[in-house]
This record gives C-alpha cells, sequence and structure tokens, in this order.
C-alpha cells in the first residue's frame, strides 16, 4: 500500500510525510551523511591524516544518530523501515556527488561539510514541528540540537584534528600537489609545442611564402607533438611512487598544452598576407615565453632572471634555425 501510493503519486510534498515516513527518511539520510564523511575520510587519510580525523568523528556521530532513529521507528512501528531517500521528497535539500565537490581541494570539503550539518539541522527542525508524537518530537529535537552543536563540534574538531598550522602544511601540500600534476606537465608542454614547432612552421614560412601551406605544416606539428608528449607523459610515471598525480591528467595537461604552444604562432597563418601572418606570429611568439618564464617564475619559482634568458635563448635559436633553413 504504502509503496503504490509513494510510486504513483511520484515525488512527496515533505509536509504530505507520516510520521513514520519522517523518521524513514531522516535514517537514509544518517545512513548518506555517514558514507559521505567516510569517503572524504578514507580520500584524504594519507595526504591530509588530520582533517580525515575529523570526518571520522562526524562519521560516527551520524551513526549514533541512527541508531536512535532505528530504535525509535522499531519501538512505534516495528522492524520495517519504508525506504524513502532525500531524491523522494519534492524540494529537499540534496547532496553534491563527491566528485565534484574533492576537486575544490581540502578547504571545500570542510565547507561542504558544514552545509550539511546545516541542512541536517533545518531538517530535523522542521521535522519536530511537524510531528504530533511526543517521543518522536522530542527525539527530532534532539536530533536538530545535535546536529547545530555538530558544526560546533566540527570546528573544535578542526581546531584539535587541524589547526592553523596543520591547515597551511595541507595547503601547502595540496598546492605542491597540484603544480606536480597540472603545472609541470602543462608547463613541459607548452613549452615543448611553442618552441619545438618554430623551427618547421618558420622554415615552411620562409620556404614557400604559402601561408596557407605553412598553417598545414603547423596545424600538423601541433597536433602531433600534442599527441606524442600526451601518450609520452602517461608512459612515463604513473605517479604512484614519484606522487605526481594521475597519469591521465598529466597527460593530458601536457597534450593540449603543446597542441596550443604549436597553434599560437599557426594560427596566424590563416591570414592570406604572408608579411601581415609573419608579423603576428612573431608577436605572438614573444607573448608564449614570456607566459612560459611567468609560469617558471610564479610556480617552479625559477627566478625572472634565469627563466628569461632559458626561454629566451632557446627560442631564439630555434628560431634562427627555422628562418635559416627556410631563407637558405
Amino acid at each position: 500500500m504504502f509503496l503504490s501510493r509513494f510510486v504513483s503519486l511520484g515525488k512527496r510534498s515533505f509536509t504530505e510525510l507520516s510520521e513514520q515516513e519522517i523518521l524513514a527518511l531522516a535514517i537514509s539520510s544518517e545512513e548518506d551523511d555517514g558514507r559521505i564523511y567516510r569517503t572524504y575520510a578514507e580520500g584524504l587519510r594519507y595526504t591530509f591524516p588530520d582533517t580525515a580525523g575529523i570526518f571520522d568523528e562526524m562519521a560516527a556521530e551520524e551513526d549514533e544518530h541512527r541508531r536512535w532513529l532505528i530504535d525509535l521507528h522499531r519501538e512505534k512501528f516495528g522492524e520495517t523501515i519504508p525506504l524513502i531517500r532525500r531524491e523522494h521528497v519534492s524540494g529537499f535539500y540534496a547532496r553534491r556527488p563527491l566528485w565534484l565537490v574533492k576537486p575544490y581541494g581540502v578547504d571545500e570539503i570542510r565547507k561542504q561539510a558544514a552545509e550539511m550539518e546545516q541542512q541536517a539541522c533545518r531538517f530535523y527542525a522542521q521535522a519536530s514541528r511537524q510531528a504530533t508524537d511526543a517521543s518522536i518530537r522530542k527525539l527530532l529535537g534532539d536530533l536538530a540540537r545535535a546536529e547545530a552543536g555538530h558544526i560546533g563540534a566540527a570546528m573544535g574538531a578542526v581546531e584539535e584534528h587541524a589547526p592553523e598550522n596543520v591547515q597551511e602544511a595541507e595547503r601547502a601540500a595540496e598546492h605542491k600537489q597540484f603544480v606536480l600534476t597540472w603545472v609541470q606537465p602543462g608547463l613541459a608542454g607548452l613549452m615543448d609545442g611553442s618552441v619545438s614547432t618554430l623551427a618547421p612552421i618558420f622554415a615552411t614560412a620562409f620556404a614557400t611564402h604559402d601561408t596557407w601551406t605553412t598553417f598545414l605544416v603547423g596545424m600538423a606539428a601541433s597536433v602531433g607533438a600534442g599527441i606524442s608528449m600526451g601518450f609520452t607523459e602517461v608512459a612515463s610515471d604513473d605517479g604512484v611512487i614519484s606522487g605526481r598525480g594521475s597519469p591521465i591528467k598529466r597527460g593530458v595537461a601536457t597534450g593540449v598544452m603543446t597542441t596550443l604552444g604549436g597553434l599560437g604562432h599557426a594560427l596566424p597563418y590563416l591570414i592570406s598576407d604572408f608579411r601581415t601572418a609573419t608579423t603576428i606570429a612573431i608577436a605572438i611568439v614573444f607573448v608564449e615565453l614570456w607566459a612560459i618564464a611567468y609560469i617558471q617564475n610564479r610556480y617552479m619559482e625559477t627566478p625572472w632572471s634565469r627563466a628569461i634568458f632559458q626561454v629566451v635563448l632557446g627560442g631564439a635559436l630555434v628560431f634562427g634555425a627555422g628562418v635559416a633553413i627556410g631563407g637558405g
């Protein structure tokens, strides 16, 4: 009877839920939140063990809340708990998928956890006002206060397990991982794409003075180099021992940036006038080389003087080789 009514009507309004259904919804919500916190803890345990301890404590408290709810349901309605989840109730709060939260970092995960507790507190407060049974209303009110206190406890746990110096260390480790997984491979790709394609593109340009042919050669060189560099990065290191992160992510960063680095000074040759196209291409080369020097200085802590010297010297040599070969 319950299931047929639920299915026939689709999503239910929260105000239409019976007390049994409210308890069932609360049980499934506590189960889900406990699993989310454990997933957070496991994902952070290796890199951020102090913050992982926070989520272990929060998962344990969700388990305790679930036991209280199950005990009361067993007392009031028996052993069979109806299957009701958040997505079955119209307008009920939803949880963001874990894969949309984790990439934003440990601070974003802490923020998401605090939001989860605030939502749970509002749910129990509303549910306690809706309930008429005294014992059910009391438990729901107690849980509302517990969730409100849980927010404070979570903040206290941050101070206990992850004081400011620990959080700073976590942010530094997270930044380092970002550099190793994305910036370093992307920089290698940008350097390869920007510098190595200079010779074939400008050699073709000065040998043929044909902008369309030059564009095709530049496109082929850029895409080919991107594919080659991407696969090379994937195959070179699985990231397990080096700690450089997912080889797929590194391969994508390297391949895309290699292609973009070459296309930057190939695309101007879509312009039919050779002199104009070449002038724009040379200007773009200078922008690319400056961007490489900036990234080296910003993320790799390479001194400006050395970064500029390395990039300009390497770029000038390859550019000169291309012009000499094409012009000869």
